[in-house]
């Protein structure tokens, strides 16, 4: 792994030389550049899909995050973040002010011109962030290319198509425990549960182990770890060029992208990685 850290900080390293020294719209208006006397301190809490759009392999149900009783379950989280104070909160959204990397929704928040919304950008970050007195979030997320489909027909080809689907459905019952356990603890019982490192690296180990579909020239398992890792390399190069010294940035993300952010963070010099579930009380 010390060498997958070392390739990633390499990455970023370049990419961020490659901004230009002139502020530009949406970034820190602080010129100070990050130094190990004053490390940027970066969470990164991964969540559940509030709203359940059902985009992902397997998805949770959730039950109707705007009920008084979950309403009040997310005041409790909103509670334990505010103490850890952040001075910037960064959100999984590609809709931007134009020409900056302000979150063109929480402006709309702001001005009470956005009807209600279950997604947890809104019911986390945006309420974390007017709570703060926070005048803009910051929309880090960049598009990718997730071809899981040929990876499905390559297996089917080869005789591997079965072990595939079982592979799924495992992931499948993992996401159907979950919602039975949502539906009988907190939000914030359940985001602990989705930040714990052991539960972040088996996720990530799904991603993995399509490695192993492929053989000689065709590589759809490669070409879909690669077009996964890009988009979080992608998301990670926002998050560095967006801190400054003694920053203390929230990162709000699916779970599935935390162990990549994690691991992309915490191998830039200047950065300090903290643990999400240091910050949320336990049951």
């Amino acid at each position: 792994m010390r060498l997958f850290d070392f390739l990633i900080a390499t990455l970023i390293a370049i990419t961020t030389l490659k901004v230009t020294v002139a502020a530009s719209p949406g970034a820190p208006s602080d010129p100070a550049s990050m130094s190990v006397a004053a490390p940027a301190q970066v969470v990164v809490l991964g969540t559940f899909h509030f709203g359940n759009p059902g985009l992902d392999v397997a998805n949770l149900r959730v039950d109707d995050v705007l009920a008084p009783k979950r309403q009040a379950e997310i005041g409790a989280v909103l509670d334990d973040l505010a103490r850890y104070a952040p001075t910037r909160v960064l959100v999984e959204s590609r809709n931007r002010v134009p020409g900056t990397a302000f979150s063109a929704r929480y402006r709309q928040f702001l001005r009470g011109e956005m009807a209600a919304d279950r997604n947890e950008v809104t019911q986390i970050g945006f309420k974390l962030a007017q709570r703060l007195h926070h005048d803009e979030v910051y929309a880090v997320d960049v598009d990718g290319e997730f071809p899981f489909e040929a990876v499905m027909a390559w297996a089917g080809r080869h005789g591997r198509g079965a072990q595939l689907e079982a592979r799924i459905a495992g992931v499948q019952r993992d996401a159907a425990e979950m919602s039975a356990q949502l539906a009988t603890h907190t939000v914030a019982y359940m985001l602990r549960r989705f930040n714990d490192p052991q539960r972040l690296a088996s996720d990530h180990a799904f991603y993995l182990d399509l490695l192993q579909y492929g053989a000689r020239d065709e590589q759809p398992g490669v070409a879909l770890v690669a077009g996964w890792t890009a988009r979080n390399l992608g998301i990670c190069a926002r998050i560095v060029q967006l801190a400054r010294a003694g920053d203390r940035l929230l990162v709000l993300y699916g779970s599935g992208h935390a162990y990549l952010l994690r691991q992309c963070l915490g191998a830039v010099p200047g950065l300090r990685v903290l643990d999400a579930n240091e910050l949320l009380r336990a049951e």
